[in-house]
């Protein structure tokens, strides 16, 4: 019988954030892979600032491993760095969101 023990020092991120450019009241969704679940402290930010889940920002994980960020109806003033953060693990990524142009 073998028994294998995950410790948080032994988790890495698989798969980080990407730079996404989205346009005014579209919605906005960054990805994080662990490679071991049960990492505790996990936090998003943007731009410095914690983000809570509510009716706008939507934060939700799959079997522990997969976190995911949606912004929801973004606005230009939502442009800037988003950073996801598990334990002692960081990946960050460009949110940049574009004004739509009435001169087409």
């Amino acid at each position: 019988l073998l028994l294998l023990y995950y410790t948080e020092e032994a988790a890495v991120i698989v798969s980080g954030l990407k730079n996404t450019d989205v346009f005014v009241g579209e919605s906005a969704t960054f990805t994080c892979e662990l490679s071991y679940p049960g990492v505790k402290n996990v936090q998003w930010w943007l731009d410095g600032s914690p983000l809570h889940n509510n009716f706008v920002t939507e934060i939700s994980e799959q079997d522990g491993m997969i976190h995911t960020l949606t912004l929801n109806d973004v606005a230009c003033h939502d442009s800037g760095t988003v950073t996801f953060r598990a334990g002692s693990l960081i990946s960050s990524a460009k949110l940049l969101v574009k004004g739509i142009s009435l001169l087409e």
